[in-house]
């Protein structure tokens, strides 16, 4: 008797676990060829489902160059976490990737290359990280990612596409929201992309960049905005990597020769940020409707701005994946993340 309750207790506990990993949102966290970055992969492999290192680029031959790092395969395969790494055009350069998706002699190559990448380096999968991209290349880009997914599912990879977001088909109201339409948001087909991939990571960061005024890296609004756009166009939830930023931002007055004085932003480490902070001692007001804190000081007279995402930036975040029941979330960049992440992560 007390063998038989063993058993059921076992069977039970073992639908438990498999009920529980079933539950558990897919997290995707970028890696970049750095130490610093790698060195917080080796550190949190086993809360991380998949790993996308930023190495491998496509040229305007098709040909695929890159390497991931010996240590972060290693760990990989220890800590059972996918190996799913970028291709990307280099420099995210629009002349490259409009000749790679219009030649067809250079696509078929691109494609065939793709698949003995995967297929010879053991990997999970690819992922495509195909930005800058004119709305007119929009059915070629498409079509290229369609027929690389066929071409990968024949050689048991996934193929999923890291995608700029946007909240709607209208090009916008300035001169600078048509050329990010045109060129950065508008060249992807949510849907049918859904429909071919394996899933889409929504890069719903850099609402704020180095080219716009102070703001906020991924305000809350923006981003759900931008997730209620495309589920409304019918991609399934279970499709949606939701983008969440590790790193801050920082603007900054410069000068050189050719361009004059302009007001700069850069994309900073959660340490480098505190060590801002600490120098001129400025405090961080959180913006609860952003869901995210900011700062600003005067650095001789020139204010200085920061838009910081930390530990609570991260978790209200998440929230949305949880709100719209997502596949998971797709975060960049390892090496940038407030450590307390690690302790609110699923």
């Amino acid at each position: 008797m007390r063998l038989a309750r063993l058993i059921v207790a076992i069977i039970a506990l073992a639908a438990t676990s498999r009920l529980a990993r079933a539950q558990q949102l897919e997290s995707l966290w970028y890696s970049v060829d750095n130490e610093t970055s790698t060195q917080s992969f080796l550190a949190h492999a086993g809360k991380i489902s998949i790993v996308s290192p930023q190495v491998f680029s496509i040229d305007s031959l098709g040909v695929i160059w890159g390497d991931v790092d010996a240590r972060v395969v290693a760990r990989a395969h220890a800590s059972q976490t996918k190996v799913v790494p970028l291709v990307m055009n280099p420099g995210f350069d629009q002349p490259t990737i409009h000749h790679i998706l219009n030649t067809a002699d250079v696509r078929r190559r691109a494609i065939a290359n793709l698949v003995t990448l995967c297929r010879d380096h053991h990997f999970d999968g690819i992922q495509f990280d195909i930005e800058n991209v004119n709305v007119a290349d929009r059915d070629s880009l498409t079509s290229f990612m369609r027929q690389s997914a066929d071409a990968l599912h024949g050689v048991q990879c996934t193929l999923s596409a890291a995608v700029v977001p946007r909240a709607s088909d209208f090009p916008g109201p300035t001169s600078y929201h048509r050329w990010i339409f045109e060129n950065w948001r508008g060249a992807y087909d949510y849907k049918a992309l859904a429909d071919a991939l394996d899933f889409i990571s929504f890069m719903t960061y850099a609402q704020h960049t180095g080219g716009t005024p102070p703001g906020p890296v991924a305000g809350y609004p923006w981003m759900e905005s931008a997730l209620q756009y495309v589920l409304s166009l019918g991609v399934p939830p279970n499709k949606i990597s939701l983008g969440i930023p590790s790193y801050s931002d920082w603007w900054y007055p410069t000068f050189d020769v050719k361009n004059g004085s302009q007001m700069r932003g850069s994309d900073i480490a959660y340490e480098t940020a505190q060590g801002l902070l600490a120098r001129y001692d400025a405090k961080p007001v959180w913006d609860d409707r952003d869901k995210a804190s900011y700062a600003f000081w005067s650095n001789d007279g020139i204010n200085e701005f920061l838009w910081l995402e930390d530990a609570r930036a991260f978790a209200a975040k998440l929230e949305l994946v949880r709100k719209y029941k997502l596949r998971g979330y797709s975060v960049w960049v390892l090496g940038t993340e407030d450590p307390k992440v690690w302790g609110i992560v699923p």
